[in-house]
């Protein structure tokens, strides 16, 4: 009896183990996806769909994206090809967690896993030693996406009361965010620096420019996005040890 007692417990672990490295991810989450919030409502959206939004996209960058291309009045078309744009390193990130899964892993325990893959929980998931248990992952999941969520719907909710003064203000909030996501890396390599100068850059010029600043802005994200980013692989590689 005892050694069921001590089997279940040992079963249950992973969960744990991932609820309590979910939980300060968690939290920050929260904080950033009030300012998503804003965000999200300054594009139109209520706080219903705000908080669907980030319940099932659970993406800064792409929920960002996409908000700004609906507040642009941009084609479907045109959001589907920025989000996937910005969220295409988590398609990285999945095949390099496939790796760590043992080979009896079911294929829904892989697609489950697979829905919510962010930078932190991939980080949190690749750190943890040995094959990667789904437990783990969903108790990870189980705290950090409600407050993602919860933190988009409070900020949704909040675009409502406050008046539009204090809305403005904690809408600075979300470029604090991304400089925050820029400066370390920046820092860190030259190439991420020059990198980010030139796509600054760039935008500030495609939207000024004759015949390029007629284009929608979706789309000229988009066009942006895959021309420095193919630039900057071919004038910046890397070797596989560093990446």
């Amino acid at each position: 009896m005892k050694k069921k007692i001590r089997s279940a417990r040992g079963a249950g672990r992973p969960f744990y183990d991932g609820m309590r490295d979910g939980l300060p991810i968690g939290l920050g989450y929260f904080a950033v996806a009030f300012s998503l919030g804003i965000a999200a409502r300054a594009a139109g959206l209520d706080t219903l769909q705000a908080t669907l939004a980030s319940l099932l996209c659970n993406a800064s960058a792409g929920e960002y994206a996409g908000f700004t291309v609906i507040a642009a009045n941009s084609a479907y078309i045109e959001m589907v090809a920025v989000t996937l744009v910005a969220n295409a390193r988590y398609i990285l990130m999945s095949c390099a967690m496939s790796q760590r899964f043992s080979p009896s892993t079911r294929i829904y325990h892989r697609i489950a896993m697979g829905f919510d893959i962010t930078d932190e929980l991939f980080g949190i998931a690749m750190a943890r030693p040995g094959s990667l248990e789904p437990s783990y992952t969903y108790g990870a999941m189980l705290v950090s996406v409600p407050m993602w969520a919860a933190g988009t719907a409070l900020g949704a909710a909040a675009g409502n009361i406050l008046p539009a003064s204090v809305v403005t203000a904690l809408g600075v909030a979300l470029y604090g965010m991304f400089l925050a996501i820029i400066i370390p890396p920046a820092r860190r390599e030259r190439a991420v620096g020059i990198t980010v100068a030139v796509s600054f850059a760039a935008s500030f010029a495609a939207a000024r420019l004759p015949g390029v600043s007629g284009i929608s802005e979706g789309t000229r994200t988009v066009i942006l996005t895959l021309v420095i980013a193919a630039a900057a692989a071919l004038i910046f590689p890397r070797d596989e040890e560093d990446a």
